[in-house]
């Protein structure tokens, strides 16, 4: 078996189909031996790439905005989509069967405050004509310290991403609201990234083949057997919970079995992220983004 080093920029419930490419068997058929980490400040994806540390990893497109901000020639691409729509879901600490975003007046919400999510979340209340300003939003930290500060009292709704604000509602701590990406509709979100040197080998393309594999049985997969594959790597996670978050980013269509990075999408997100004033131009797709490698018949 061949050793292939992947990296996740965060590690959820999400990312299902790069975590059942791993579980599944996929890679495995391909002869490839997956060894997954998840960055940390000290050790983040760039860096891990360009030092030889990790082979690809699950990032976003927009992580290349600030490089290419700086006139940059990025040498680290995105080439094949994960998520198509942002995952991340508003909980409240009570039921409300008729929420409205304008329900979030005068309100306290912990918002992610990673630069995608809180560009995401300022857009969706944009959109449906809610005035930022009367919105209280706090940045906890994060993600755990977000989790901690809802459950320890602070905030009328938290901003996070499945499974944990299921986890609080199946502890009767929390309440799932709304969806982002119902509101924001399809983007490039999550995405897997590399150097355009490591895309030419043979090892992408085998890479490839397994993860087209593994997009593909995340949608024509049971939540539940799903979440049997994956459950090793949520060990603190409640196996009912997983199992609704999975069937809940199913149900969204969250997941595709096509895994090219969409230029309308790409175009989406350059508009999400122009409204937020955090680019300038709309950098051409080629810039940041490419076609999977050629991987021949999966």
């Amino acid at each position: 078996m061949e050793k292939i080093n992947i990296m996740a920029l965060r590690h959820s419930a999400f990312y299902s189909p790069l975590l059942t490419t791993i579980s599944g068997g996929f890679l495995k058929a391909e002869g490839l031996e997956a060894h997954y980490s998840v960055a940390t400040p000290e050790r983040t994806v760039p860096d891990a790439i360009r030092n030889g540390e990790v082979h690809l990893a699950q990032s976003a497109v927009a992580t290349s905005f600030a490089e290419l901000e700086q006139g940059q020639t990025i040498d680290i691409v995105h080439f094949a989509q994960i998520n198509r729509l942002d995952g991340f879901f508003i909980a409240g600490r009570k039921p409300e069967p008729d929420f409205s975003w304008e329900q979030l007046n005068g309100k306290e919400i912990l918002v992610d405050h990673l630069f995608q999510p809180l560009a995401m979340f300022r857009y969706a209340l944009s959109k449906l004509g809610v005035d930022e300003s009367s919105v209280k939003i706090t940045d906890a930290g994060s993600v755990e310290a977000m989790d901690s500060t809802f459950r320890d009292g602070q905030g009328d709704y938290v901003h996070q991403q499945g499974p944990f604000p299921q986890q609080l509602e199946k502890e009767g701590l929390g309440h799932v609201v709304a969806s982002v990406g119902e509101i924001v509709g399809p983007v490039a979100f999550s995405s897997l990234c590399a150097t355009r040197e490591w895309l030419q080998s043979d090892m992408a393309k085998a890479f490839m083949r397994a993860y087209r594999q593994g997009c593909r049985f995340v949608l024509e997969t049971s939540a539940e057997e799903i979440a049997s594959l994956e459950s090793s790597f949520f060990p603190n996670i409640d196996r009912e919970v997983l199992v609704q978050t999975i069937s809940t980013y199913q149900r969204m269509g969250n997941w595709s079995p096509d895994p090219q990075i969409d230029q309308a999408a790409y175009d989406h997100l350059l508009d999400v992220f122009l409204f937020s004033g955090l680019i300038t131009q709309r950098h051409p797709y080629e810039s940041c983004a490419v076609l999977p490698p050629e991987s021949g018949p999966a």
